[in-house]
C-alpha cells in the first residue's frame, strides 16, 4: 500500500506541497506499517493458542485501514495541513493503540511502550501546545489500561514461560520503537531538505524577480528617453521628403523612405516597451488568433531580416483567439534573433499543440549550447556570446514564461545546432467572451 502511495503521487505534476502535508503523509505510511504489525500480531498470537478476543482486536485495523484511505483522498485535493489536523491523526493513533492494549493486557502487554513512539513523533512535528496535548493523551491511556483491561489467558503450557514470553515481547516492542523511529527520522530529515530546497528556490526566484524589476525600469526608462528623438527624426523625415530637391533624386527619396519605416519600427518598439512597463493602460488589447499571432512574427523577421531563410512549420490544430501579449513577442523575437545570429543561413521554427499547451521550438545550425549553459539554462548573466552583463534574452524568456505559467528548455540538435523550446498553456493568452484570460488581467 505504501508503494500505491508512492506512485499515485509521483504520476504527473502536482502543487507544491507544505511542510503539514508531507508529514501527513508520513504519518499515514506509518499507520499502514502499524496495521500489518497488528494484523501479523493477532495471527501469531493466536496460533501460539492464546486465547484473544478476536473481534474487538481486529476492528481497530480495519477501521485504521479506513481511516487512512479516506485522509489519502482528501489529502490529494489539498496542499497543506494544519497542526491540528496532524494532533488529531495522531490522537487516533494513540486511541487506536490503547483499544488494541485494552483487549491484550493491558499495561502488563510489553508493546505499552509503542506509547512512547507517539508522543515522540508529535514533539518533532507539532508546536509545544499540540504535542502537549497528544504527551496527556497517551499518558490518560495509559493510566486508563492500567485501571481496567482484559487480562490476557496464556495456555497452560505457557503460564511457566509468562516472564521469558515478556522479555521477548518488550525485545520486540524496543526493535520496532527502533526501526518505525530511524524510519520516522530518516523522512523527517528528507522533509528537510526538501524545505531547504524550496526555499532555495524562492530565494533564487525572489534575486531573478529583483534583476527583471530592475530591468523594466531601465527598459521603461530608456523608453521614455528615446520617445523624444524619435518623434523629432519621424517629423524632420517627413519634411525632408516634401523638399524639392530631395522629392526630385529618386535615389534619397527611397533613402527616406526606408529611414522613415525605420523610425517608425523603433516607435512601435518603443510603444511595446512602455505597454509592458505599464505606461500605455488605456490601450485596448490586441486581439488576434494563436496562427495569426505566430504568422505575424514570422512575416516581419521574414520582410525585414531573413527573406527566405526563416522556416515556419505551422501544425496547430485547432486556431483560437488570443490576446496578443506584447512580452510573450518581445521573448519569441529574442530567441529567433538569437537563433540568427549563429546560424543566418537558416531558422526552424515549428508550433503545434499539446493537449492545453502550445508548444513552439526555434532551431538553428549554429554551434549549439555548451553543458554549462543548458545546466543554468535562464539564469542571468550566462551568455555564449561571452559578452559582459549577456545572457539576460533567454533570462527573460525563462521568467516571461514562468509568470503565465509556461517553461522554456533547450538542447542541442543531433544533426548540429540547437533548439529551444516554449511550452505555453493556452489558457494564459486566451480570449474569451470580449475579456482578456485570467492570467493576462494585470493584478
Amino acid at each position: 500500500m505504501i508503494d500505491e502511495l508512492s506512485e499515485q503521487e509521483s504520476a504527473g505534476p502536482s502543487p507544491p506541497r507544505g511542510a503539514g502535508w508531507r508529514n501527513m503523509r508520513l504519518l499515514i505510511h506509518l499507520r499502514w506499517i502499524a496495521v500489518i504489525g497488528q494484523l501479523g500480531t493477532i495471527a501469531v498470537v493466536c496460533l501460539m493458542g492464546v486465547k484473544l478476543p478476536v473481534i474487538p482486536l481486529l476492528i481497530v485495523p480495519i477501521l485504521l485501514a479506513i481511516y487512512n484511505t479516506i485522509s489519502w483522498s482528501l489529502m490529494r485535493k489539498l496542499t497543506s495541513i494544519s497542526n491540528g489536523g496532524l494532533m488529531v491523526a495522531l490522537l487516533v493513533d494513540v486511541a487506536a493503540l490503547a483499544w488494541q492494549l485494552h483487549y491484550s493486557g493491558g499495561g502488563a502487554n510489553p508493546f505499552a511502550s509503542l506509547f512512547l513512539l507517539q508522543v515522540v513523533i508529535g514533539a518533532t512535528l507539532l508546536t509545544p501546545r499540540y504535542s502537549w496535548v497528544v504527551a496527556g493523551a497517551a499518558l490518560s491511556a495509559m493510566v486508563l489500561i492500567n485501571l481496567h483491561s482484559v487480562p490476557l489467558r496464556l495456555p497452560p503450557y505457557l503460564e511457566d514461560t509468562s516472564q521469558t514470553l515478556y522479555l521477548t515481547g518488550s525485545f520486540i516492542s524496543f526493535f520496532l520503537v527502533a526501526v518505525l523511529l530511524v524510519i520516522f527520522i530518516g523522512r523527517m530529515t528528507a522533509n528537510l531538505r526538501e524545505r531547504d530546497a524550496t526555499l532555495a528556490a524562492i530565494r533564487q526566484r525572489a534575486a531573478e524577480e529583483d534583476h527583471i524589476v530592475r530591468m523594466g525600469l531601465l527598459a521603461s526608462g530608456a523608453a521614455h528617453e528615446l520617445g523624444t528623438p524619435l518623434s523629432l527624426m519621424s517629423v524632420l523625415i517627413g519634411d525632408w521628403k516634401r523638399m524639392p530637391r530631395l522629392a526630385d533624386d529618386p535615389e534619397l527619396s527611397d533613402d527616406l523612405e526606408e529611414m522613415q519605416r525605420s523610425v517608425a519600427r523603433c516607435k512601435t518598439i518603443v510603444s511595446g516597451i512602455l505597454m509592458s512597463a505599464g505606461d500605455a493602460r488605456g490601450e485596448a488589447p490586441q486581439v488576434t488568433t494563436m496562427r495569426g499571432f505566430l504568422q505575424e512574427i514570422v512575416n516581419e523577421w521574414r520582410d525585414n531580416r531573413m527573406p527566405g531563410a526563416l522556416e515556419f512549420d505551422d501544425e496547430i490544430d485547432k486556431d483560437q483567439p488570443i490576446v496578443s501579449d506584447p512580452a510573450l513577442r518581445q521573448v519569441i523575437g529574442n530567441i529567433i534573433d538569437n537563433a540568427v545570429e549563429v546560424s543566418p543561413q537558416w531558422v526552424g521554427i515549428r508550433a503545434r499543440q499539446e493537449e492545453d499547451s502550445l508548444i513552439l521550438e526555434v532551431s538553428d545550425e549554429g554551434p549549439g549550447f555548451s553543458s554549462e549553459i543548458l545546466d543554468s539554462f535562464g539564469q542571468p548573466y550566462r551568455s555564449t556570446k561571452g559578452k559582459p552583463g549577456g545572457g539576460l534574452g533567454l533570462f527573460l524568456l525563462v521568467n516571461v514564461l514562468r509568470k503565465m505559467g509556461g517553461q522554456a528548455s533547450a538542447e542541442n540538435r543531433a544533426e548540429g545546432g540547437a533548439t529551444v523550446r516554449i511550452s505555453l498553456p493556452l489558457d494564459a493568452i486566451a480570449y474569451r467572451s470580449g475579456k482578456k484570460s485570467a492570467k493576462q488581467v494585470d493584478e
